[in-house]
């Protein structure tokens, strides 16, 4: 970012007269939460007679579809131009206007990497009873251009999810809607003090999953600063975009609270372990040619060593990721799938804790320099 004054500050302005305003090129990734245009016609009243708070603000209302594709197409457009060219862009939305958002997106060239569906598990019933509950929003997750390279922290989003890749499902309670102390709301009547403030827990995803420590995060519609705060959380830079003057005081009294974590905690590196050859497991006399290996433990499925260290599974010979991805169907890594058999335990058990043994030596015993 060739301008730093801006950087880690809220700029008060409509957002596509302050995106042009900006450098080209200068941003790493942005976070967009557009109006939805929602349409309320009626007041909505919950069956205890209480008023339902909807979204009614003036920043929510468009002449029609026409002004709003206008809208969307001019911000998406100056937002494009400030990205760098490996940066990407996040846009939620709700089926009233995702759809709309996306197909302009896809207009002008963006390419898509994931459609993420953030499942609620506190959604706001449907009172009326005429139509399913809207339990979810979609976030579209693009790159700048179809041959644009970009940032995904692959190796970190596994660790936050168990070591399990993580899906494009977002479901459990900590993503569930802003309430409770994080909800902001008005000291002077007690309501919120922004309709449609997320949770710190989508955006501590999204900025984790998809940037780097000291990269610039942008919020075009900043509202009560909650992109700022995680991004300052998580030691990235910030900008924000907000028009309403009441949002910005409110967004720069939570950010000035927000604690960095310190920077030792902020990288989560992938452990590189040493590579070992599955014939390795051969030679060190943990596994014998002529033995049987089960993929998935299903004995239809059983293959013999070769003493070469490949196998052969009905006359088919190939390694142990090849066998497993011939017999699956799709790409397959042969640690996590082939068993097999302890004899000592008269168990069967999974080839890669050969490998981990071979690990422990070697870490045991490290190569004398």
């Amino acid at each position: 970012m060739r301008n730093k004054k801006v950087l880690n500050t809220v700029i008060q302005g409509n957002c596509i007269d302050v995106l042009k305003s900006l450098p080209k090129n200068s941003v790493d990734l942005i976070f967009a939460d557009p109006p939805y245009f929602l349409q309320l016609e009626n007041e909505l009243w919950r069956p205890n007679q209480s008023k339902v708070k909807t979204v009614d603000d003036k920043w929510d209302k468009f002449k029609d579809y026409q002004e709003y594709d206008q809208f969307t197409l001019d911000w998406l457009t100056a937002a494009q131009k400030v990205l760098k060219e490996t940066g990407t862009i996040w846009v939620i939305g709700t089926y009233h206007n995702i759809y709309r958002v996306g197909s302009i997106m896809q207009d002008l060239g963006y390419w898509f990497l994931n459609d993420v569906v953030w499942i609620k598990n506190n959604p706001m019933p449907n009172f009326r009873g005429v139509r399913f509950t809207n339990a979810h929003e979609t976030l579209i997750w693009a790159k700048k251009n179809k041959e644009a390279k970009y940032t995904f922290n692959h190796h970190d989003v596994k660790a936050l999810n168990e070591n399990l890749q993580m899906r494009s499902d977002w479901s459990f309670w900590a993503l569930s809607l802003a309430n409770g102390k994080e909800r902001i709301k008005s000291k002077s009547n007690g309501l919120r003090s922004h309709s449609t403030q997320k949770p710190e827990s989508l955006l501590y995803r999204v900025i984790l999953s998809s940037s780097k420590v000291g990269d610039v995060i942008l919020d075009p519609f900043f509202g009560t600063g909650t992109t700022g705060a995680v991004a300052k959380k998580l030691g990235r830079n910030w900008i924000g975009i907000e028009k309403n003057k009441n949002y910005i005081r409110i967004a720069k009294k939570r950010i000035a609270n927000i604690k960095p974590i310190d920077t030792n905690y902020l990288k989560i590196e992938k452990l590189k372990e040493p590579r070992i050859p599955f014939g390795t497991l051969i030679e060190c006399g943990l596994l014998e040619s002529g033995d049987k290996l089960l993929l998935g433990k299903k004995p239809k499925f059983a293959a013999e060593i070769l003493t070469n260290g490949n196998l052969i599974y009905r006359k088919k010979i190939g390694s142990i990721h090849q066998i497993a991805t011939f017999i699956k169907k799709a790409p397959s890594n042969g640690w996590d799938h082939w068993y097999y058999l302890d004899k000592q335990k008269s168990e069967l058990r999974l080839i890669d804790e050969l490998r981990n043994k071979i690990r422990q030596k070697i870490k045991k015993y490290p190569e004398e320099k």
